[in-house]
């Protein structure tokens, strides 16, 4: 396993080429938590069941070709949060065997899209490994980085990578926004979010409107 490290990028954006990368891409890991002759201390179908509980969004993560041969890079990522306000730092995990990554390493910036509630074939369409992701896919080039805006996500966040943390067999990309904005308020349908539950898309509904007449709004006397 390469060294776990925090690798931060130089403050001038003319560093990185097609033979510098601007973030070096890790090796994939030949990964074990547990000696050959130790019992997992948790069994993977299990976190993975309990954790599923967890509802998420959705986003796809792209950036611009680092080559003009290449096409531009994207994939599906449900593990996306908010990380500081000042400076304005956003963070997503990717995996370490992922094909992507190294491809956004290199371009060293990556546009966050915020997935609507109809984008359910668009976010499988991310999660492939190996095709065309982008044939057919509407977008244009974000504000700062150029990054592709896909077109109908409910928000999007422009950025510049600021750091890399490995975090076992995932990397913690940290980045700081550059540009951010946000589909028309008043397009209802686009602007609701598309939700992962237990392996399932699903959708957002609010508590006051699930909540039965005869049940007490939330901090009312029962």
């Amino acid at each position: 396993m390469a060294a776990a490290a925090v690798r931060y990028l130089r403050a001038d954006r003319g560093r990185g080429t097609a033979t510098e990368p601007v973030v070096e891409a890790l090796p994939r890991p030949d990964l074990r938590c547990v000696g050959e002759d130790e019992r997992a201390p948790v069994d993977q179908a299990e976190f993975r069941r309990v954790l599923g509980n967890f509802a998420t969004g959705l986003t796809v993560i792209t950036a611009p070709a680092a080559e003009k041969s290449e096409p531009p890079a994207g994939f599906a990522c449900q593990s996306f949060a908010s990380l500081s306000l000042d400076p304005p730092l956003v963070a997503f995990m990717v995996g370490r065997t992922s094909t992507t990554w190294p491809r956004i390493a290199r371009a060293g910036v990556f546009c966050v899209n915020v997935l609507g509630a109809l984008q359910g074939e668009l976010c499988r369409r991310f999660a492939v490994s190996g095709a065309d992701k982008f044939a057919g896919v509407s977008y244009d080039p974000a504000l700062a980085t150029g990054s592709p805006r896909l077109t109908g996500a409910p928000a999007w966040i422009d950025c510049t990578i600021h750091a890399v943390h490995t975090g076992g067999d995932h990397l913690i990309v940290v980045g700081r926004v550059e540009a951010l904005g946000t589909a028309d308020e008043t397009d209802a349908p686009t602007n609701a979010p598309l939700l992962f539950h237990r392996g399932r898309f699903g959708g957002f509904v609010q508590a006051s409107s699930a909540r039965r007449s005869d049940q007490p709004a939330p901090g009312q006397p029962t």
